[in-house]
């Protein structure tokens, strides 16, 4: 029985495609890695980080609530955008460059403009959206 083991092996392991590219993170899994040390891993702005900033991190389950009801994806996107830690970005928000690289897809945050935009940067609002109170 134990020779049958490796040819068994073998065999499954050519049942397994080649090749294929692996699937970016999620927007909740780039939240994870990117914003909850801050804003917490439930985004109320309450992460391990959030004592020692100068100014508390935002509860980001209430954007909506904040804009009258409706998610601002634009305004969102924006601001996500501009936290990328490019030359002369002042702000106490990590890095967020490796989420630029990769496909860009239309994103239309709810001004009728579908711009090209990071699919990751795009995945975060989108999470951001789908956790709202």
């Amino acid at each position: 029985m134990r020779h049958l083991v490796l040819p068994t092996v073998l065999i499954l392991s050519a049942c397994v495609p080649q090749g294929q590219e692996k699937q970016p993170p999620t927007g909740a899994e780039d939240f994870a890695a990117y914003c909850s040390a801050c804003h917490g891993a439930g985004a109320k702005g309450d992460g391990p980080m959030a004592a020692s900033l100068d100014r508390r991190p935002a509860d980001l389950t209430r954007i909506s609530a904040r804009n009258g009801g409706v998610f601002p994806g634009t305004k969102v996107m924006a601001k996500i955008w501009s936290y990328s830690g490019g030359p002369g970005a002042e702000t106490p928000m990590p890095s967020f460059a490796p989420l630029l690289d990769g496909q860009l897809v239309g994103y239309d945050g709810g001004d009728g403009i579908a711009s090209p935009t990071p699919v990751r940067l795009v995945q975060v609002a989108e999470y951001l959206k789908s956790i709202q109170e």
